[in-house]
């Protein structure tokens, strides 16, 4: 029997000239049915990519615009089964809706379909009027699943951010620290912490109003990650105070670090400060300082270095104290 086993190819619903067609694999290794499916396809506001073998589907399916796609169950090198398993096993942050189309039609092939991964299956010969249906129905659930995602993201985004900066907030960046601190404790190596304030930040807000004050931290917190490396995290403690997290840093280090943040910052004009530069106190601490070094005790010891750093006249770097761990005595041989 041969493979070509559709009805003869209707008329959807017309395009509307700005509507952009939507990507959608069509898999098939026979030319007369992708043809009459891409031709199909077209007038239901679709973008047919095509591909006549398994391994080609499994290649097409990598890009990020394929949302939907419609897999016949025999190909060479790879079957429309098996290229479900491989969707659902591997391709993730983005999800497919998949149509299986064989002429198989006993129920364990169907229930074989299915729990491959597939979300719809078709026996052959097929209805195009049900296809373009089904095909409309699996638009609105991809629509969904990135309704769901952008929500998502969207909470994830107001549970760990600061509304004001953007910088994380502070349950995020005391978790980054503690991970940090883990990862570095199974490597032997520092992580170190900066904490610092914005100098004199009460009198913005008593003499120039909040809305200066807001805009004096949104430029520190710009200020910040233009200072530090990618893979460090910068946060907003509390009101005017910022944390900044450096993994595989030791204390000489975070110095050099904390003493370019100032200098950075003494250097640019104070938004919302009349061009007063804006100066920053800052007190570093380091994991090499603590025989155990925990987020407590990180926290408690950068505060107190930055509290030095305000009694010295702010605008400056404070270091916490080392702890010096005696050496092992060697065993008298004598």
């Amino acid at each position: 029997m041969t493979k070509t086993a559709l009805t003869a190819p209707l008329e959807g619903t017309p395009l509307r000239p700005k509507d952009k067609p939507q990507d959608i694999l069509l898999a098939d290794d026979d030319p007369v049915s992708r043809r009459i499916l891409e031709k199909s396809v077209a007038g239901w506001g679709f973008s047919a990519v095509k591909a006549r073998s398994g391994p080609e589907a499994w290649t097409a399916l990598q890009r990020p615009s394929i949302r939907i796609a419609v897999l016949d169950w025999m190909m060479p090198g790879l079957d429309g089964v098996e290229l479900c398993r491989r969707v659902r096993e591997r391709i993730r942050g983005r999800y497919i809706y998949i149509i299986l189309l064989t002429s198989k039609n006993l129920p364990r092939d169907i229930i074989a379909g299915i729990e491959a991964g597939a979300d719809d299956y078709m026996t052959k010969p097929v209805n195009l009027r049900e296809l373009e249906a089904r095909l409309q129905a699996g638009r609105r659930i991809i629509d969904l699943e990135d309704s769901l995602r952008a929500i998502q993201k969207r909470l994830t985004v107001l549970a760990t951010r600061d509304s004001l900066t953007g910088l994380w907030n502070r349950a995020a960046i005391l978790r980054f620290l503690q991970e940090e601190l883990d990862h570095g404790r199974r490597l032997a190596s520092p992580t170190s912490v900066i904490m610092l304030d914005v100098d004199h930040f009460k009198r913005v807000n008593d003499l120039r109003g909040h809305q200066a004050g807001d805009a004096v931290l949104k430029a520190a917190a710009r200020g910040l990650l233009a200072c530090v490396r990618p893979y460090d995290r910068v946060g907003r403690y509390g009101g005017d105070e910022f944390l900044v997290v450096l993994p595989n840093c030791g204390l000489p280090e975070v110095a050099k670090v904390a003493e370019r943040i100032r200098l950075a910052a003494a250097t640019r004009k104070g938004a919302g400060t009349q061009g007063a530069p804006l100066t920053l106190s800052l007190g570093c601490t380091s994991s090499e300082c603590f025989l155990a070094p925990d987020v407590d005790g990180m926290i408690l010891t950068s505060d107190k270095a930055l509290y030095d750093a305000k009694r010295g006249g702010r605008n400056c770097v404070s270091l916490s104290d080392a702890i010096e761990v005696k050496p092992k005595h060697k065993k008298d041989r004598s």
